[in-house]
């Protein structure tokens, strides 16, 4: 095997709640885990859709954001020191001779794992791209669809593409650097929007609004349909009005906030049972049509089955027992609680509490 692969007794595809809660579980059965997933960071669904929406039905917890929740499970999975290998996606699984899976990602990494939990939820997030033909040429030199991209922002034209919180927060964001005198602040920033409303929070869109009135930004309401280019650089875009009227607007970078779409993805082609576009699952271990191969969450489907975080952590604990008789044919798997049992308080790196 090629000194490139990474040999593991686990892969975890997707880190999203449930992926990350397959992790804890896993750790708790002492099996270290990678986890792959295409966004540059942990969270899914949950920190890329709704980050600072409520959530009321997480256990024991009253309310939580997107964004904390995934703090939440972050920390807890610590003691476990998983891998993480970001912004790509596993394109081709193949099982070995032995038994194993070798998995090749995006970026040409390959892994030879004995267990594979696919934690996807509805597939893999990409960005909705603008449907300007030639624009994408311009991707990660003058236009990004990831807010942390869009950096060098010093005396350019920006314009942010979209319509919701997270759009209305970044072009907020970024007129502070400029109200703050930061050398790195932008010289101008429009928000670009097919409809003249802004989703999002009523006070942040009357700070909008008030920064329009003194000039310290614009908001421009319709759609691009052409864009304007000097030597191969992008200089300004052709938006289309309401009034079917078109306007240039000048732009050294655009950040792109269009939303995420969901993509099964290469999924689809792996050779595992489907119904609907959702891997088919047994209800004991959540294991796949391939033994070997669960898959917890969103991404599978079974009778009764409810599309629910708080179920997708049930699901992962019980794949991660079925992994452990899998991987430790040896030992019995037995049943211990994290209130009592030393060998879990060890893993955890927690004092174990004298029992009376």
């Amino acid at each position: 095997m090629s000194a490139s692969t990474v040999e593991t007794d686990a892969v975890v595809v997707g880190a999203g709640p449930v992926g990350l809660f397959q992790v804890f579980q896993l750790g708790l059965q002492a099996i270290h885990a990678h986890v792959i997933d295409v966004l540059p960071h942990a969270g899914g669904q949950c920190a890329e859709l709704y980050p600072d929406k409520p959530i009321y039905d997480i256990p024991a917890i009253s309310v939580c954001t997107g964004r904390e929740l995934t703090q939440h499970l972050l920390r807890q999975i610590e003691p476990f020191a998983p891998t993480f290998h970001f912004e790509q996606a596993v394109n081709s699984v193949d099982k070995q001779i032995d038994g194993r899976f070798l998995l090749e990602t995006s970026l040409g990494h390959r892994f030879l794992t004995k267990t594979l939990f696919i934690a996807a939820g509805v597939g893999a997030f990409k960005p909705r791209a603008i449907p300007v033909n030639g624009i994408d040429k311009f991707v990660d030199r003058q236009l990004f669809y990831l807010a942390d991209q869009a950096t060098n922002l010093s005396g350019k034209h920006l314009l942010i593409v979209g319509g919701d919180e997270a759009a209305l927060d970044q072009a907020l964001h970024i007129c502070a650097l400029g109200a703050d005198g930061l050398s790195h602040a932008a010289a101008s920033v429009t928000m670009l929007h097919r409809r003249d409303v802004v989703q999002g929070d009523p006070a942040k869109v009357t700070r909008m609004r008030a920064l329009c009135e003194v000039g310290a930004m614009r908001f421009v309401a319709g759609q691009i349909v052409g864009f304007e280019e000097r030597d191969g650089t992008l200089i300004g875009v052709e938006v289309l009005g309401a009034d079917d009227c078109t306007q240039k607007i000048a732009v050294d970078r655009m950040l792109v906030m269009l939303g995420l779409s969901p993509k099964l993805g290469p999924i689809a082609h792996w050779g595992l049972a489907m119904q609907r576009r959702q891997l088919l699952v047994d209800t004991e271990k959540f294991s796949t049509s391939e033994p070997g191969i669960f898959a917890v969450g969103d991404i599978n489907t079974y009778a009764g089955k409810k599309k629910l975080i708080l179920c997708g952590f049930h699901e992962a604990t019980l794949a991660a027992y079925a992994a452990a008789s899998m991987l430790f044919p040896e030992q019995r798997v037995a049943m211990q609680y994290t209130t009592t049992s030393p060998r879990l308080h060890k893993l955890l790196g927690v004092e174990s509490s004298a029992m009376g």
